[in-house]
């Protein structure tokens, strides 16, 4: 699995694209909370709360363009093939690019600690909720995880990365926000409506962002990259016997 990681790590930042990611997110997240309107500085108080709310939007388009290559590129360029012939098993596989991407997101997400530090320091009150910026964190990592699968998931069926990069953003858009919306429906209203948004990612990663670690919230969550992991895994199967 780390042969396969370690790989998956050296092919993604030797070229300038994978820097040029992580590069972006960080403008792009840094620019919405201190430079554009209502901004930070423009509340005229010190809170996280902006920027937990904009990451997971940035992280949609992140994550698709981190995993679209995974697969489809091993298929588009017949090197699947190859890997198959290697003394390791699917699940090494497809373990070994799974941590290679998350470990890409993660390497994203850390500069951002400097955010809240400034944050800290720019508070004259007592400084940021520690106890909910460390659940928000979390919650993002999370959150990361889910669609690190879904978009590994989603490049194990097509040879074209550019088609795995947009079923993997709508997929995890939907699966973020849809039911969230979803259970707004007047007609939903004091019945089905709360176990419908219980059903979508931004329920439970709104409930961490509140630093209440849920066990209910970190179940859903591995359950999520379970079942995508799994889903993957028996398409790569299939894919082997055809």
């Amino acid at each position: 699995m780390w042969s396969v990681c370690k790989k998956e790590l050296r092919q993604y930042f030797s070229s300038l694209t994978g820097y040029i990611a992580i590069i972006f997110f960080l403008i792009l997240s840094g620019t919405i909370l201190f430079i554009l309107p209502d901004n930070i500085l423009d509340l005229g108080y010190a809170t996280p709360e902006k920027f937990f709310q904009i990451t997971p939007w940035i992280l949609l388009v992140l994550v698709p363009a981190i995993t679209m290559r995974s697969f489809s590129e091993e298929f588009r360029t017949g090197t699947f093939e190859i890997l198959q012939t290697l003394p390791i098993t699917r699940w090494q596989l497809l373990s070994g690019k799974y941590v290679a991407a998350f470990i890409i997101v993660l390497i994203a997400l850390l500069p951002t600690v400097i955010y809240m530090i400034s944050l800290q320091a720019l508070s004259s009150t007592g400084g940021i909720d520690i106890g909910g910026t460390i659940g928000s964190y979390a919650g993002l990592v999370l959150l990361s995880a889910v669609f690190v699968a879904i978009g590994i998931c989603c490049s194990s069926f097509t040879y074209n990365p550019v088609a795995a990069f947009i079923a993997s953003a709508f997929l995890c858009m939907l699966v973020y926000s849809a039911f969230g919306a979803l259970s707004r429906i007047p007609a939903l209203e004091g019945g089905a409506d709360y176990y419908i948004e219980m059903l979508g990612i931004d329920f439970h990663y709104h409930s961490l962002s509140r630093g209440v670690a849920d066990t209910m919230d970190i179940i859903y969550f591995f359950t999520l990259i379970g079942l995508f992991l799994i889903i993957t895994q028996r398409n790569l199967i299939k894919r082997q016997g055809a």
